[in-house]
Parts: C-alpha cells; sequence; structure tokens
C-alpha cells in the first residue's frame, strides 16, 4: 500500500509536466489522453484480477458475514476520519466519529455491527486531500492513479498522510497487515459488482463525473449550489 502511495505520487509529478491534449476538452481533466491510458490499465486487472476474485469472494462469503467484514473495515476508517475532522477544527464532526469509533469497538464487537449508524451517528467522511482543501490548497485537477484509481492532485497527495493514520498497518505486521488490505479491497470490489450496470456508454467519462461530483460533495460537507434553488441545499441526509 505504501508503495502504491509512493507510485500515486510519481504520477502526479510525472502528469504536471505532460502538455495538455487538445483532443480533449473538459476543464477538470486536462490530462485525460494520459489518464484514459492508466483507466484502461486498471480496467484490464480488475477485469482479469479483481473482479473474478472478487465475485467469486461474494459467492462463497455469506451476506451476514459480508456485512460483518465491511462494518469492521468501516470501522478502521474512522480513525483516519477523526484524525481530518480534528485538523479542521470540526468539533462536532469529532465527537460524532469518536463516538462512533467508541461505540462500534465496544458494543459492535471490534465494528463488527455498526451500532453506531442505527443510533443516529453517521459517518463523517474526511480525508488529508480535504484537510488541504480546507487550508486553502486547491483540489487540482483531476487525475487517474495506477491501481488506485480516480483523483485529484490534493487527495492523490493526501493519501500518503492517511496511510499513516491506517489503523491496519498498526495492528496487523507484515505480512498480516497485507493480507486484511487486501481482505480490504476485495470486499470494497465486492460490493461494488451490484452498481457496474449504472455505467453506460464511455465509461471513463462517467467514472470520473461521478467521483468529482462526490468530490465536490464531500468537500462541501453535503452542500451544493444548484441554480433552481434560493440557496444552497444540504443533501447530507440523502
Amino acid at each position: 500500500m505504501k508503495f502504491c502511495n509512493t507510485l500515486g505520487l510519481l504520477v502526479v509529478g510525472l502528469l504536471s509536466s505532460t502538455p495538455l491534449a487538445a483532443a480533449y476538452e473538459h476543464p477538470d481533466d486536462p490530462w485525460e489522453s494520459v489518464n484514459r491510458k492508466i483507466y484502461s490499465f486498471n480496467d484490464t486487472l480488475d477485469q482479469w484480477i479483481l473482479r473474478p476474485v472478487a465475485k467469486a469472494y461474494r459467492f462463497v462469503t455469506p451476506g451476514a458475514v459480508d456485512r460483518s467484514i465491511t462494518n469492521f473495515f468501516n470501522n478502521l476508517s474512522d480513525v483516519p476520519h477523526l484524525a481530518n475532522n480534528l485538523l479542521q477544527l470540526k468539533g462536532r464532526e469529532s465527537a460524532i466519529t469518536f463516538s462512533r469509533l467508541v461505540y462500534n469497538t465496544t458494543f459492535g464487537l471490534g465494528g463488527l455491527i455498526d451500532i453506531a449508524t442505527e443510533w443516529d451517528l453517521p459517518v463523517q467522511e474526511e480525508d488529508f486531500g480535504q484537510t488541504l482543501n480546507y487550508y486553502g490548497v486547491p483540489e487540482g485537477s483531476y487525475l487517474v492513479l495506477p491501481f488506485l484509481g480516480p483523483a485529484t492532485v490534493s487527495d492523490a497527495i493526501g493519501k500518503i498522510p492517511d496511510s499513516l493514520f491506517n489503523p491496519i498497518v498498526h495492528i496487523f505486521d507484515a505480512p498480516e497487515s497485507y493480507y486484511a488490505t487486501g481482505v480490504k479491497i476485495v470486499d470494497i470490489r465486492a460490493d461494488l459488482i451490484p452498481t457496474e450496470n449504472l455505467l453506460t456508454g464511455d465509461k471513463y467519462a462517467g467514472l470520473r463525473n461521478v467521483y468529482l461530483q462526490r468530490r465536490d460533495y464531500l468537500i462541501n460537507d453535503g452542500k451544493i449550489e444548484d441554480g433552481f434553488l434560493d440557496d444552497d441545499e444540504d443533501l447530507s441526509d440523502f
């Protein structure tokens, strides 16, 4: 995982010196010609390796066990969420995330059961890329990282400090930490299988648009500007 993060940062540097591709005009994707090649590489790996493994995982894993594994890794993800909420001086969100960690780790049997969400304590998702944005660092252009997929420049850079808050590398020693990371990746990919048919046509463009819209949603804490509304609409409850 650390190798992937380092590789991603190298790609950011390489892309920053790549000429703009005249054939593409998306304002947030000036490196589209390179991004599409990396996307094609990632998609090939997914179709030949990750997706078949994820399908086998879904086939052999009972639904209740699958949910417990997902809950376990989601609980661990609340650790970097808490760190970034604190860095952004978000007191309420930090308190909610801390409570989620306490309740899910204790009453939720180590995070296997998501008690906190049932108790009206929703996930307060924050990453270091959002923290950089909070302190005035621009989000930067869209890019696709090898193995890691869609990102922006600040999101890609933020993956490195976020990895320092990753509980997996602190709870497990090598090689167990690699196994746990592998299970997490397969679990996430397996959960995405039912949504695969939602993207039609140019899947690269569709994935890019979905990512950028969600990124904007996260950075603005669920508030988006809509020309049909008088004020900003908070979509965090949807």
